[in-house]
């Protein structure tokens, strides 16, 4: 399990991803989604823990609501990162990253998790 990143630069637009529109999509495909709305700080302002194929995951959004930290193997971290990038305006820049910002790859609208997954693999 690593630590990954999914975020759009919030000085270019006004708009924010609210809780209420990822949960139902993460429950949707982990039915056992636990929730837990407690702000812990400003990078863990609400929190989703699953249960996937590959083991526990869990997911948190910023509190501000630009950037979700995904704690899961790279199988599940796309999937979830697919999901952020169709629930934020096609005008705006999606990033995939990891916690130690060894790449970046930008998102475009209607990538796959399977797309994504090439894009990390292919990374020298």
């Amino acid at each position: 399990m690593a630590t990954f990143l999914v975020l759009f630069d919030d000085s270019s637009t006004t708009w924010r991803i609210e809780p209420s529109a990822l949960t139902p999509l993460l429950q949707g495909i982990w039915a056992d989604t636990v929730i837990d709305p407690t702000v812990r700080s400003e990078a863990r302002g609400f929190t989703w823990s699953l249960q996937t194929s590959c083991g526990s995951a869990e997911t948190y959004l910023d509190k501000d609501g630009t950037c979700l930290y995904i704690d899961a193997a790279l199988i599940d971290a796309a999937q979830i990162a697919c999901i952020f990038r169709d629930c934020v305006p096609r005008s705006i820049e999606v990033i995939f990253c990891d916690q130690g910002y060894n790449f970046d790859l930008v998102i475009t609208p209607g990538t796959t998790p399977a797309a994504l997954i090439g894009k990390v693999d292919a990374l020298p």
